[in-house]
């Protein structure tokens, strides 16, 4: 791998970094990269209307390996910044140490963390992380059997990727057979959905923990915790994400750092034992349940919106801590948030996570950042007029930040409140219950 990481650029000072994707998440990452006083140059592939306010912005899909890693060699880019997690499972970060790139994520074997989830399972068991009994299938009828063994509440998990709507929480076994037949039966997840593992269902909190790693040593990001369901009081359909919080009261300090004992460290000594050592951002799901914090899924990136909600806070230079973790220098720092809280709110496009509508006039963002609110943009477009429109499910992220979750959470609101976006549509109870 070329070593940028001992010049001028070592510290970010002039770094050019090419980001990957076009989501929520990647806008957060584009303007926390921006905000860096080494004043890197940002280079975005595809990005969205946002991001091209901080980066010059390409028309290559975030899944196009060849095409990026060709981008990066002719800009000369000093560090690949991957945010969503398909361009990872398709080996990005193995085509770009073969060019000689630094790149911010695991190679294509150890992404099978989030690219798998029954090989998320076979590394827990052997590391000793606990986690919930689990069985994987691949036919209707050991499906069905295994339903029969577990009882319900259980939980249905395409192996696969799934865009976040591979995950059925079943309070009955009807339930839980519809999921099978659909997946199975129904294809209705493609590929994805070829493998199931089926597992109890853990009761308790939920918490995102984020931790960068360079292959050996592991750092805390942050915590947070979202809000799947699309619908007030958890109701309705798991989505990618409706909105986001930090910190997290039931996660405090202590236990944040047992869960990075317990969980993270042993998934990285077991990878790196396996040789496919991981190297990024590792998010672990937890539960947090009577007996301890419990691994729900690996994920191989930052999460969104949860992205949204954690980098606002980030008081440590993003660029620096993304190159050591691409270049096995992670160990020593210590990532500081600063003190208070953020709250992110996702606003969505009527029919999310089904069918959404799209097309739909933005109108002017410059009212809901006067209320003190970040607007990152999600699923947008330019129309040939000049015009916002919607493009995708989650439309927009919006972020306030405060002394408390309460003062944040009336920042990210009032935000939402002064948006014009007849299509929209979000949920109103974002960190209510802590707030």
């Amino acid at each position: 791998m070329r070593q940028v990481g001992f010049g001028a650029r070592s510290n970010g000072v002039g770094m050019k970094i090419l980001l990957v994707g076009g989501g929520g998440r990647e806008h957060a990452l584009a303007w926390a990269l921006a905000r860096s006083a080494s004043r890197p140059v940002l280079l975005a592939a595809p990005g969205n209307p946002g991001i091209a306010e901080h980066a010059d912005c390409h028309a290559l899909a975030a899944t196009d390996v060849a095409g990026l890693v060709a981008l990066a060699r002719a800009e000369s880019v000093d560090l690949v910044v991957p945010g969503p997690e398909a361009p990872l499972v398709a080996g990005l970060a193995d085509a770009c140490q073969a060019a000689g790139l630094a790149c911010c994520g695991p190679g294509a074997a150890a992404a099978q963390l989030e690219g798998s989830k029954s090989f998320t399972k076979e590394i827990a068991t052997a590391a000793g992380i606990p986690t919930a009994r689990y069985e994987s299938v691949e036919t209707e009828a050991a499906a069905l059997a295994c339903l029969r063994r577990f009882g319900a509440p259980v939980v249905v998990k395409a192996d696969g990727l799934a865009a976040g709507k591979g995950v059925v929480v079943a309070a009955t076994l009807a339930e839980a057979e519809a999921a099978v037949f659909a997946m199975l039966r129904d294809r209705s997840l493609g590929a994805a959905g070829q493998r199931l593992v089926i597992e109890e269902c853990l009761t308790g909190p939920e918490a995102s923990l984020f931790a960068l790693c360079d292959g050996e040593n592991a750092v805390l990001l942050g915590v947070a915790q979202d809000h799947k369901r699309a619908g007030e009081g958890d109701t309705g359909p798991n989505t990618g994400g409706m909105g986001a919080y930090t910190p997290v009261p039931v996660m405090p300090p202590a236990l944040t750092e047992l869960a990075m004992a317990r969980i993270v460290r042993p998934a990285l000594a077991e990878m790196a034992r396996r040789g496919m050592p991981f190297r990024g951002i590792l998010f672990a799901g937890l539960m947090l349940t009577e007996a301890g914090p419990k691994l729900i899924e690996f994920n191989v990136r930052l999460g969104d919106p949860e992205a949204q909600a954690l980098l606002p806070l980030l008081d440590a230079d993003l660029p620096d801590l993304l190159h050591r973790a691409a270049t096995a220098r992670v160990a020593g720092l210590a990532p500081r948030m600063r003190p208070g809280a953020s709250v992110a709110v996702v606003v969505a496009a009527r029919g999310y996570p089904a069918a959404p509508a799209t097309g739909f006039n933005i109108g002017d963002l410059e009212p809901a950042r006067a209320t003190g609110a970040l607007v990152f943009q999600a699923g947008t477009v330019r129309a040939a007029d000049g015009g916002l429109r919607s493009a995708g499910g989650r439309v927009l992220t919006l972020c306030g930040t405060g002394a408390d979750l309460a003062a944040a959470r009336g920042v990210a609101y009032a935000g939402v409140s002064a948006l014009r976006f007849p299509g929209g549509f979000w949920r109103r109870d974002i960190a209510a219950r802590v707030a």
